[in-house]
């Protein structure tokens, strides 16, 4: 069984092939992601950029918002009003030959990167921000942490996605990210905290507490093989 593993964002799209054990059968393809973007670009783009990959028997997509049953309800980073409402999952069922299962890229980075035990945090800080809250291992209901107020009026991808890093600086950055962390505790009381996204690689993790893990970006791939156990997220329910 093959499952084919996409990671959607906001500057790139990704896609590799799993094995039965939710291992690389190849290294991952890459692709800036298409700006401006809408439904039919992007089902087209990945179409595209998987067509070098071995065959697949299913998919497993991680999309950068709020998705149910395969639908897109927002998409900050790519325009909600445009995805909204749009059936991803079925959109790619056709365009790829398989079955498809779509759930926020956070989550499904997590799948990867969780132990399975207590409540656990992931984060992702890249374009924007994102957010995933799972205990013992399932995903709780989805939160759209990134868009709430942080501090000073501004949300927490306001205050620490790509155009906050850029203008504030490497330092001010950190010191932002500290401050989140120590308020994302109060406000979830995690056991443990996944830091992923392309922006994680500017932190420093010799000196982040024990209970705060730098998480490899290809877990936004692996996690894939996850999403089809119907153990593990609502989307993987049995048919």
């Amino acid at each position: 069984m093959t499952t084919l593993s996409i990671d959607i964002g906001g500057s790139g799209l990704k896609a590799s092939a799993l094995d039965d054990a939710g291992q690389f059968i190849v290294p991952p393809v890459r692709v800036a992601t298409p700006h401006p973007l809408d439904p039919a670009k992007l089902v087209q783009a990945l179409t595209e950029l998987v067509q070098p990959l071995p065959r697949w028997d299913r998919v497993a997509v991680g999309f950068p918002g709020v998705v149910r049953h395969g639908v897109v309800r927002t998409a900050a980073n790519l325009g909600t009003e445009v995805f909204r409402g749009f059936d991803l999952a079925a959109a790619l069922t056709e365009a790829l030959g398989a079955p498809t299962r779509v759930a926020n890229d956070a989550e499904v980075q997590g799948l990867a990167a969780i132990s399975g035990t207590g409540v656990e945090l992931v984060i992702t800080l890249g374009t924007g921000f994102g957010s995933a809250l799972f205990s013992d291992g399932r995903p709780c209901a989805h939160l759209e942490l990134g868009h709430h107020e942080f501090r000073k009026g501004r949300t927490y991808e306001e205050a620490l996605g790509d155009k906050a890093l850029a203008d504030a600086g490497k330092r001010k950055w950190r010191r932002r990210v500290r401050r989140a962390v120590e308020q994302l505790r109060v406000l979830t009381d995690f056991d443990h905290l996944y830091i992923g996204g392309g922006n994680a690689r500017h932190l420093r993790p010799e000196k982040l507490p024990g209970d705060i893990s730098i998480v490899d970006n290809r877990d936004g791939i692996l996690g894939g093989m996850r999403l089809w156990d119907h153990d593990s997220h609502p989307e993987g329910r049995p048919a």
